[in-house]
């Protein structure tokens, strides 16, 4: 087992004013937090220019498999995952009411980059955190709009 340091970059957020379909009304003042179990932590505000949240998560190389645990990791094993939740945040109580979430599966990932973070202590995942379309990223997010790399990964346009 090893511990490292996960480190998500986000960048390219979409905005605090989000229009979720045409005629519905729109999301205002959208945040993006860390998952981490049932609480949504570390909110960032949609606007900002790039956003970064660091945690510690284990990382146990097994013979049949890698795991991964952790209070920001979720999933049963062989189902692990991270995630990002988007939401609302009202100005009046500090109340956040989750609308969209991103999930990063952690067992789809490149097994050498894992055992060279279980190495060097890190694994950092560089994220576009706006879609196609020009709304938070959701659902499962896959390269290209999320790079793993167990060092600095280069930056993109």
């Amino acid at each position: 087992m090893s511990v490292v340091t996960v480190e998500i970059r986000g960048r390219n957020l979409p905005g605090r004013r989000c229009d979720p379909e045409p005629g519905g009304s729109p999301y205002e003042n959208v945040h993006v937090g860390l998952a981490r179990r049932t609480e949504t932590v570390e909110l960032e505000p949609g606007d900002a220019p790039a956003v970064r949240w660091r945690f510690e998560m284990e990382i146990l190389d097994e013979e049949e498999a890698l795991d991964f645990r952790g209070p920001y990791v979720s999933g049963g094993r062989g189902e692990r995952s991270l995630g990002l939740r988007w939401g609302t945040l009202d100005d009046d109580d500090g109340t956040f009411t989750v609308f969209r979430a991103a999930k990063f599966r952690l067992w789809e990932l490149d097994p050498d980059v894992v055992r060279e973070a279980s190495s060097s202590g890190r694994l950092i995942a560089l994220v576009d955190l706006t879609d196609e379309e020009g709304y938070p990223r959701c659902a499962t997010v896959r390269s290209p709009d999320v790079t793993w790399s167990a060092k600095d990964p280069p930056m993109r346009d």
